[in-house]
């Protein structure tokens, strides 16, 4: 998402607080807790019984909890868990960290999920990651198989997989590198190289490109989601180090993905304009036993409606 310029600071945060009030009142049930990530306070949201097995579901890059929609919550409900959704360090209510300093990889946005589950004293749970997050709950389920009791990758690539590379070669009019795995949609390549002024209205056209041209667009559904993001970010601009933590050197993430014994599934939409259907056939064809379900018309986001509900019936329990 893209960064907004703040205005009185004093102002801001007020407005912030009220917003995070309504946004927490919206949620379903949702109960908040602060859970320490060594020196960082992560933001994370509750829902259902906590007696029940939990999900965690990860968001993706620059993306706060409010992307993971109530409808699919309430539906995760109904198949007798809890939810938890939590902000990414730099998003939402979660510390905000200064990267010049204390630059950090995928792996310590793995290690925060991990400070999730311990700081509900979970000893596992099933792990449901899109996008990025998709790549963190591979991480998981790799470096700490013993914390989760199923994956679901979602609209992701294979953890270690450098998706920049193809989007680069596709920008300088290039042809797809044939060993490689497919760039994204000339729509979103359009869409970057328009330079749309940062704020909602570009982040909205975003999510329409997101979404594809196939499955009816919620507009409404996703200019909440963003306003919401906005209203409640410490520091929306911080968001952006996601996409360097991203493409920062971790050996971690090329530990091989055939070691994964979780019972894994693979959700991909066969229209997702940023990582293309064949990225998470690649996942699939990496775990062992994984089930890939490909879910017809869906793009990179779950902005259509009755898309939210289809989705959380295909996450793995």
């Amino acid at each position: 998402m893209s960064p907004w310029n703040g205005v009185d600071h004093a102002r801001g945060k007020c407005e912030r607080s009220a917003a995070a009030g309504r946004y927490l009142a919206g949620m379903v049930d949702a109960r908040e807790r602060f859970v320490a990530s060594g020196p960082l306070r992560i933001w994370t949201g509750q829902a259902g019984d906590p007696g029940l097995p939990a999900v965690l579901m990860i968001m993706g890059q620059a993306a706060q909890s409010v992307m993971c929609p109530d409808a699919l919550v309430e539906r995760l409900l109904q198949r007798g868990v809890q939810v938890i959704r939590f902000d990414h360090r730099d998003t939402g209510r979660s510390s905000v960290v200064d990267f010049e300093v204390h630059p950090y990889t995928i792996g310590d946005m793995a290690r925060d999920c991990l400070a999730v589950l311990d700081g509900y004293g979970l000893a596992s749970a099933h792990v449901a990651g899109a996008s990025l997050g998709g790549v963190i709950a591979q991480w998981l389920a790799v470096h700490a198989p013993d914390r989760v009791r199923s994956l679901t990758v979602m609209s992701s690539t294979p953890m270690g997989h450098d998706p920049s590379r193809a989007r680069a070669r596709a920008q300088a009019g290039q042809p797809a590198d044939p060993d490689d795995l497919p760039p994204p949609a000339p729509a979103f390549l359009a869409h970057l190289a328009a330079g749309l002024p940062p704020g909602v209205e570009s982040d909205v056209a975003l999510f329409r490109v997101f979404n594809g041209p196939v499955r009816p667009f919620d507009e409404a559904a996703a200019r909440a989601q963003l306003e919401s993001a906005l209203s409640r970010a410490v520091d929306p601009a911080a968001a952006a180090n996601h996409e360097r933590a991203a493409y920062r050197d971790d050996p971690s993430l090329l530990a091989p993905l055939t070691s994964i014994t979780a019972p894994t599934s693979i959700v991909h939409g066969d229209g997702d304009p940023v990582l293309p259907l064949a990225h998470g056939e690649a996942v699939a064809a990496a775990i062992p036993g994984a089930v890939l379900h490909i879910v017809p018309g869906m793009g990179h986001v779950m902005t259509s409606p009755g898309l939210p509900e289809e989705i959380a019936g295909l996450i793995r329990l």
